[in-house]
């Protein structure tokens, strides 16, 4: 009896929402590259916007689209592909101040304004990194199955650590012209499958999730062990909310938890669901989200009120 193919075994054992899946564009960032776009509009044109930023491995869309239709009863919802995911941006390197730069690069493209920017696992940590570097275009952050840092324990700092070994022997191939042609070639190719209807959702999630290659995963898990955002997280001074994933076996629920703490005024919202919440069970992850993000959009109003010069005070 001929084993069944990996799509096949997608179908039998991997539950995926049947939501209907936002249409997208190409965007152009000056100077920074192309990457790949849905804008969803709200209720009415003054609806306040979310800009949504996706896991490692994964695309703006197959991250977040069991959310987006129910948060467009309410917000204006905005996906992009992170550099080196799905069709974004192809550089010569990975960094996450490179993605926090395109985010607010994006903002400045589409003309919007008091943005809500919220993140799932690697996202989070680039929303994080969009404050930091950006502040002007943040109002308010939704942070999802987060950390503050990833070597807090002997085994993450032996991984993070052998990561970070083999791709900095790796980086001057990941520079050669070689490489990076082999990259964007595969990237148009997986591009390419994306444009095909698939027959069915699983089809779309399974070609959603062919597009990003390991090389990129293993590049962005690197950048991703170097994050330490904790000497900075009491200066955040947007309304921020933190979704703690309290049955994470990857980014640990106690983590999580600090992590909101250390922020001032930010509120918690507990989903008891693993790593995988947003799309596995995002029938208990999206009610908790909205609810997340639609008390950041109600603080706003206070921090709006507030004196420009004790708003950004804090910030230098």
């Amino acid at each position: 009896m001929p084993l069944p193919s990996p799509r096949a075994l997608v179908k039998r054992s991997v539950y995926v929402p049947h939501v209907r899946i936002p249409e997208g564009r190409m965007v152009e960032l000056p100077g920074r590259g192309s990457t790949y776009v849905t804008d969803t509009p709200g209720p009415d044109p003054h609806s306040p916007t979310v800009v949504l930023l996706h896991a490692v491995g994964c695309t703006g869309l197959l991250t977040w689209f069991p959310a987006i239709e129910p948060l467009s009863r309410r917000f204006r919802v905005v996906t992009l592909d992170q550099r080196w995911h799905g069709r974004g941006i192809q550089s010569d390197d990975f960094s996450l101040q490179d993605c926090a730069d395109d985010v607010a690069a994006l903002v400045g493209v589409l003309g919007l304004e008091d943005v809500i920017v919220a993140g799932y696992s690697m996202g989070s940590i680039i929303a994080q990194r969009v404050w930091r570097q950006h502040p002007e275009v943040v109002a308010g952050l939704v942070l999802c199955a987060t950390t503050d840092r990833f070597r807090s324990s002997v085994a993450e700092r032996a991984f993070h650590q052998g990561m970070e070994v083999t791709m900095l022997g790796a980086r001057g191939l990941s520079r050669s012209r070689t490489a990076a042609r082999a990259a964007r070639t595969a990237g148009r190719a997986t591009a390419r499958a994306l444009d095909i209807a698939p027959r069915d959702i699983h089809d779309w999630a399974v070609e959603e999730f062919r597009s990003t290659s390991p090389w990129a995963v293993a590049q962005a898990v690197a950048a991703l062990g170097r994050h330490h955002s904790r000497p900075w997280l009491g200066r955040i001074d947007v309304p921020t909310a933190v979704v703690v994933t309290t049955k994470d076996k990857v980014l640990p629920p106690r983590h999580q938890v600090s992590l909101a703490r250390r922020i001032p005024g930010a509120t918690i919202h507990e989903v008891a669901a693993g790593h995988a919440a947003c799309v596995m069970q995002s029938e208990r992850f999206v009610p908790a989200f909205i609810e997340a993000v639609t008390t950041v959009n109600a603080r706003r109003r206070d921090f709006r009120s507030r004196p420009s010069s004790s708003v950004r005070s804090a910030r230098a």
